[in-house]
């Protein structure tokens, strides 16, 4: 029989309709809504018992000798403290779906494996009635504990092409609660296929090692920082390598070190792997391009260019070809130039809290950085009141990689010493073209 305990304090076991009422009075206050009755709906049913996913904790749920499951309270209190730690910015969003060209997903049994995918197809499955009516919510309904439905934004273009947005916080958690949950699958299946071979054993002492019997999962990668193991290797050939995918989640992400990677990043410009990065980091560091000479400089550059500049700065310098010209790529020095640059430049408005700056900030160019003379940066702010599509400054590229040098000597001495003419590291005599992205869309290795 299990200790009885009463609701509140951080020891013994729980019956599941007390655990619901402890995680709803822990978490009332955090930043990212909770969803209701996560252990007594549907949780997740393995061979080797039930649990359930809390964020990136995975609490195990304990069969009592009447027959009944109930859950650790400590492993409650350990899985709310970790949820009202995270941080969310509501504004700061990423697009979640629906993507092109997505491979299908595995299917493990687990609750979040491919959550965007899932997210996508209950939302299109609200717009048809008649397979409404005989669909039932999956255990992924709750997706981690996170009521995502509170969160999400729609976003319509041409009033008929829809998508859908979280903010960058949540998708971070989930993106961890996935990894854990795969990996906690991948250990029990272990765990459950050794102990079958233990009792074979047990029975038939002449039975020798059948390999097969640790099961087709295998045990989990464990995960390890990224010490440059693919630096200097070219994105395309390594995306023909068999495995990669496999490889790259054993990773942590590069840039945040917090979240498992998931994705390889690379510079479009030439063609060198950077590191394997979460797909947080991935869309963090994707430009917000409007045409192809265009982007909009969102409120996200202040994490790239003030909070977080080293990590990003030493991050995209992986790549020899922008190491070794002391740049970056045309598209994120474009975004510095508008960001940093000419920050003075930005007309501001009066407000509640004092003067902010107004209108959205966009950067676009002509030419290419491989015409480096005819190559001009217009910065504008558009929707300004005192003069829409206001042009700012024009910057020659050459200046503003003049004027970029300069800030990353001052920003990042240890990264601009690693850099310059005479730290070639095997970078090839002619440089390489630019490589487009053909499917910036989608979250696969791109």
């Amino acid at each position: 029989m299990s200790e009885r305990v009463v609701p509140g304090q951080a020891d013994g076991l729980i019956a599941l309709a007390a655990a619901d009422r402890v995680w709803a009075s822990l978490t009332a206050g955090s930043a990212v809504p909770t969803t209701s009755a996560l252990f007594t709906c549907l949780p997740s049913d393995v061979r080797s018992g039930r649990y359930v996913l809390l964020g990136a904790c995975v609490v195990e749920l304990v069969r009592t000798g009447d027959g009944r499951w109930e859950v650790p309270e400590a492993e409650v209190h350990r899985a709310a403290a970790a949820w009202n730690a995270v941080e969310m910015d509501a504004l700061d969003l990423v697009r979640i779906g629906p993507f092109r060209g997505l491979p299908e997903q595995e299917r493990t049994g687990g609750t979040l494996r491919g959550w965007r995918r899932r997210i996508s197809w209950d939302l299109q499955e609200a717009d048809h009635p008649r397979r409404q009516a005989g669909h039932e919510p999956g255990p992924w309904s709750h997706l981690a504990g996170v009521d995502w439905q509170r969160l999400l934004v729609q976003r319509s273009r041409d009033g008929a092409e829809r998508s859908w947005w979280l903010p960058r916080a949540v998708v971070r958690l989930l993106d961890t609660a996935e990894h854990a949950e795969t990996q906690w699958l991948h250990t029990t299946r272990s765990r459950t296929a050794d102990a079958a071979v233990a009792g074979q054993h047990r029975r038939d002492p002449r039975a020798t090692d059948n390999p097969s019997a640790k099961g087709a999962d295998g045990p989990a990668i464990p995960q390890r920082a990224y010490a440059g193991e693919l630096r200097g290797q070219l994105y395309s050939a390594l995306t023909r390598k068999p495995g990669m995918s496999r490889l790259v989640a054993g990773w942590v992400c590069a840039v945040c070190e917090t979240a498992p990677a998931a994705v390889l990043d690379h510079c479009h410009e030439h063609g060198y792997v950077r590191a394997p990065v979460c797909p947080s980091c991935n869309t963090l560091e994707r430009p917000d391009h409007l045409y192809d000479n265009d982007i909009r400089v969102a409120g996200r550059y202040r994490r790239l260019f003030d909070t977080d500049a080293v990590s990003w700065l030493r991050h995209w310098h992986r790549c020899p070809g922008c190491r070794t010209r002391t740049t970056l790529p045309l598209p994120h020095l474009a975004a510095w130039t508008a960001h940093t640059a000419t920050r003075t430049l930005r007309p501001t408005h009066s407000g509640s809290r004092g003067r902010k700056p107004c209108g959205t900030l966009r950067v676009s160019w002509t030419g290419s950085q491989n015409t480096p003379r005819s190559c001009l940066l217009t910065v504008s702010v558009d929707f300004c009141p005192s003069g829409e599509h206001r042009v700012l400054e024009r910057v020659p590229y050459r200046a503003a990689v003049e004027q970029f040098r300069t800030w990353l000597a001052e920003t990042a001495p240890a990264v601009a010493a690693a850099a310059g003419p005479d730290r070639l590291d095997g970078l090839p005599a002619e440089p390489r073209p630019v490589i487009a992205d053909t499917n910036g869309e989608g979250l696969a290795l791109f």
